[in-house]
């Protein structure tokens, strides 16, 4: 049997290296992870860490950072987020 994925709204940003994402604007949520300690840097401020449910997991410069329908945060490689999301305009 195949499934499809059905279609939700995700937030996410691209994590450039030294705190710096794409577009240069930090979402709110992105400090609140940052001080609430489910993001943190490693020995230096690169790569990241993201504690998931499934456990830490790395963010290199380069990876999104997406916030899923839950509110989870978890990492995601650029091929794959490319291949799997596309933008939405605002409403």
């Amino acid at each position: 049997m195949k499934y499809r994925k059905k279609p939700v709204v995700i937030e996410a940003v691209r994590y450039l290296g030294h705190g710096m994402v794409e577009g240069g604007e930090v979402p709110d949520w992105k400090r609140e992870a940052f001080e609430q300690g489910v993001l943190q840097p490693t020995n230096g401020a690169d790569p990241l860490y993201v504690y998931t449910r499934e456990g830490r997991m790395l963010v290199s410069p380069g990876d999104w950072i997406i916030k899923g329908i839950q509110g989870e945060l978890y990492p995601c490689k650029p091929d794959i987020f490319a291949q799997t999301y596309e933008p939405v305009e605002p409403t």
